[in-house]
């Protein structure tokens, strides 16, 4: 088979190789054929190429992303790579540079790659304490519109708990603008504030009244003492807040005692929480020396996703930032979020389920359209020469070939070069 091209048109892919959950069979691989008719997936078809075992899946959900952050290292690298340093140097990059001008092209930039690597639909963060949101969510907005048909957008507001208020104050104004925005979802920070239960019932209050879900940021942190976790999902529990919600990093889960952890999990599952994991930025970040110290890292940084698992808990797994002080690294690529997630979080020898936590769960979670190889489907396809889990994660894949309603994209990735106007002082 000549791996670079496939013919056009109705064909049947015979002899792929697919995870076994993705079509309904128990197990873990299996060997089948995926059949394409008028970009959606169909009945097999008068035209069939051997695949000699190439794995297929659906285009991929990339639920947890930073698009107005990226790609701002060269300009503005984390002095120390702690999170503190992260915090202080975005902040400053922000203040300095983050125009309607600087956002649009960075913004772009990363959905060009994730679209050549196969990404389908994502769910962005964006720094919203004023008078940001004013400049980043019409850009935004601008993008999703032009974005439609080949990347679905969703957009959340970021602002830190203690800059949180209610409807008379700044966050009014900032909840009002992700109202106005299709698909926007409510977000904030939590860390410990003497008032933080009090201003995640008034957060609740102001997502239910405009009909939004919520999406924290929580106890990004390796201090087992951090629990705000707790605080959310007691407080979804007391208030009855019917949106769907996700918390994302939950760090802290890791470093606290095995009974209070599992506690804490037996809450978020009766909350009905969704959980999202970042476990390469968490790498990069947690347990760092923040002195730059020759200190080998202790912790993994990785939350417990195998006990939330067993919980019944829908969990999912992301990029979170690109090529920004918090995450030196990455190209908004979730074949290669897969690969570290199963090395980092051992997800090779416990379940067989765990692709759905790349494509259907971040789906369900956000409510995108569910990837799928089911007849009817769209055929938005990725497709790679590894036969195997263990061929696929032993190289990156970059000779895949990606699939949008049965034809297959141009997957040349921008240039790095392009970025360089913004990087001068």
């Amino acid at each position: 088979m000549d791996f670079t091209h496939l013919p056009h048109g109705d064909v049947t892919l015979a002899n792929v190789t697919v995870p076994a959950c993705l079509i309904g069979q128990s197990g873990d691989l299996v060997t089948t054929d995926v059949s394409i008719s008028g970009g959606r997936i169909a009945g097999p078809q008068a035209i069939a190429v051997d695949m000699k075992g190439a794995m297929v899946f659906p285009a991929f959900v990339d639920m947890h992303t930073h698009l107005d952050k990226g790609h701002i290292w060269p300009r503005s690298p984390n002095p120390d790579g702690s999170f503190m340093g992260a915090l202080t140097t975005v902040s400053n990059d922000r203040t300095a540079n983050w125009s309607a001008k600087d956002l649009h092209a960075r913004m772009e930039f990363s959905l060009r790659s994730a679209y050549a690597h196969g990404t389908r639909a994502i769910r962005t963060h964006l720094d919203s304490i004023p008078p940001q949101d004013d400049i980043t969510w019409p850009v935004y907005q601008s993008l999703a519109a032009a974005w439609a048909g080949r990347i679905d957008l969703q957009a959340v507001c970021l602002i830190g708990c203690d800059h949180w208020t209610d409807d008379s104050g700044p966050f009014g104004h900032t909840a009002d603008l992700v109202a106005a925005t299709k698909g926007g979802v409510l977000g904030m920070v939590t860390y410990p504030v003497g008032d933080l239960r009090d201003r995640i019932r008034g957060f609740f209050a102001q997502a239910g009244a405009r009909g939004l879900d919520a999406d924290f940021h929580v106890d990004e942190t390796m201090d087992g003492r951090v629990e705000t976790l707790r605080d959310i999902a007691e407080l979804k529990l007391e208030t009855g807040f019917a949106g769907r919600v996700v918390v994302g990093h939950c760090c802290s889960l890791s470093a606290q005692e095995e009974v209070r952890a599992m506690d804490t999990l037996d809450l978020v599952a009766k909350a009905d929480i969704d959980v999202v994991s970042l476990p390469m930025c968490n790498l990069y970040l947690q347990d760092r020396s923040a002195q730059g110290t020759a200190r080998t890292p202790r912790g993994r940084g990785i939350t417990l996703v195998h006990e939330m698992r067993a919980r019944g808990i829908r969990v999912s797994f992301a990029s979170d930032n690109t090529r920004d002080p918090f995450y030196a690294y990455g190209d908004m690529d979730m074949i290669e979020v897969m690969r570290e997630a199963t090395r980092i979080g051992h997800l090779d020898h416990s379940r067989h389920d765990w692709v759905t936590s790349f494509l259907t769960d971040p789906a369900l979670t956000c409510g995108f359209e569910a990837p799928s190889l089911a007849p009817g489907a769209p055929a938005d396809l990725v497709i790679t020469k590894a036969r195997s889990w263990s061929e696929l994660f032993s190289r990156p894949q970059s000779d895949r070939i990606v699939l949008r309603a049965g034809h297959q994209i141009n997957r040349t990735l921008p240039d790095y070069a392009e970025l360089d106007p913004l990087m001068r002082p």
